[in-house]
């Protein structure tokens, strides 16, 4: 059978090429899924020269999934960044600090990881917190501030904030829901800011364990 001649080559190519350009494009590739709240990234920097307030920057924001999935895939692990840095991920508006007011009344759930976790658990730990958090997976979203990752020599931590500590149903609801979903098997401790900003996180009392 003798070959296709350039022009024939060439005429196929162009209706196929029509027929790509007019096919219709699934709708899921189009629209974004939205989140219930728009969440900031933050990072905590830990430069000497600057107060502890000034190493906080607020890195960009986002309010799909689709946006945090492009963000999580162009950002460090947490597991990579130095010792001293944190991230944290909370609701826009509020600031990642005791003093803002949507964190003072309120208090952290607290997941202490040893140094030998780092590569095994902290990155997998991190994200699936952040998942629950935009996800809206919590029992009472609305006493949800935001979760921080610590990177420190000795032990990294997670904290996940809510926003009233007197809330006590709310409050041990987030924390099972949090040990449960990390498949946690050892306690957890939940502490108030207040006491934290006070003392030496080590040695805050627990108000509430699951």
């Amino acid at each position: 059978m003798a070959g296709n001649t350039a022009e024939e080559v060439e005429g196929s190519a162009g209706t196929e090429t029509k027929n790509v350009n007019n096919a219709e494009i699934p709708p899921e590739f189009l629209i974004k899924h939205p989140l219930q709240n728009t969440w900031s990234l933050w990072f905590y920097d830990n430069d000497r020269t600057k107060t502890w307030e000034e190493n906080q920057i607020e890195l960009t924001t986002f309010d799909t999934v689709e946006d945090f999935w492009r963000l999580y895939h162009h950002i460090k692990a947490p597991s990579e960044l130095r010792q001293g840095h944190d991230y944290a991920v909370f609701k826009k508006g509020i600031r990642p600090m005791w003093e803002d007011d949507a964190n003072k009344m309120g208090g952290r759930w607290l997941i202490s990881l040893e140094k030998r976790q780092r590569n095994s658990d902290l990155d997998r730990f991190w994200l699936d917190v952040v998942l629950l958090l935009i996800g809206e997976n919590f029992e009472h979203p609305e006493e949800i501030c935001g979760a921080v990752v610590n990177v420190r020599p000795k032990l990294d931590k997670i904290g996940v904030w809510t926003a009233d500590t007197s809330k006590q149903h709310a409050v041990l609801d987030i924390g099972r829901k949090l040990k449960e979903q990390l498949g946690i098997h050892g306690k957890i401790g939940f502490q108030v800011h207040r006491d934290t900003m006070v003392k030496h996180s080590s040695s805050t009392k627990n108000l509430y364990t699951v």
